[in-house]
């Protein structure tokens, strides 16, 4: 039985999604907002339409599914620009210190366990394969 070392994409937009709520509710916390669930639902919703169109961004030109670091990155921007800018649109903050907040925080959620997949993968990668046990000496 092998395990998978890349995260299936279904998997890896279901955790970008997620993270991005966590990213929401962390702030909404920070805060001390009233209703915590439907409250970072709505600070989320700007992001995740930016996950969902940073997704389609890269299969659309890469041709694959954006779960390793390198397409995270593509993710990632399109996350927080179209985040901001929708946020912009709907006459909600984008002052600096948010922005910047969001950046990095963004960063290290959808770009950490993208990185954490990537060495999982590679150490799995650099383990010999296992040998052969060679019949005994005389057999045949």
């Amino acid at each position: 039985m092998s395990r998978r070392a890349t995260p299936r994409p279904v998997v890896g937009l279901l955790l970008d999604l997620f993270l991005v709520i966590v990213f929401a509710a962390i702030g909404r916390a920070s805060h001390q907002e009233a209703n915590p669930v439907l409250g970072a639902l709505l600070t989320a919703w700007p992001f995740l339409v930016g996950t969902l169109v940073g997704w389609l961004v890269v299969r659309a030109m890469r041709g694959r599914w954006p779960v390793a670091t390198g397409p995270g990155v593509t993710v990632w921007f399109a996350t927080l620009v179209a985040g901001m800018v929708l946020r912009r649109a709907a006459g909600e903050g984008t002052a600096w210190p948010f922005v910047i907040v969001a950046s990095v925080t963004l960063a290290v959620l959808l770009l950490g366990w993208r990185a954490l997949a990537g060495w999982r993968r590679s150490r799995y990668a650099a383990e010999p394969a296992p040998r052969a046990t060679e019949p005994p000496r005389g057999a045949g």
